[in-house]
């Protein structure tokens, strides 16, 4: 039996002007479906998306 992937959310839960959270960078519909995707969804945006996403804000 595989553990769930936790949730990105560090609690700093405010969308900025784009859409993305300034806490985690998911997106409004991304928070809302998290519990719904499966781990391989999950783990996508974990290690790809959400890295990147942080990345291309930052700078």
């Amino acid at each position: 039996m595989s553990t769930p992937i936790l949730t990105p959310c560090i609690g700093i839960c405010s969308l900025d002007a784009q859409g993305f959270c300034e806490g985690c960078f998911r997106t409004g519909d991304e928070i809302a479906r998290w519990a719904a995707i499966d781990d391989a969804a999950r783990q996508h945006l974990m290690d790809v998306v959400l890295p990147e996403r942080e990345a291309r804000l930052a700078g």
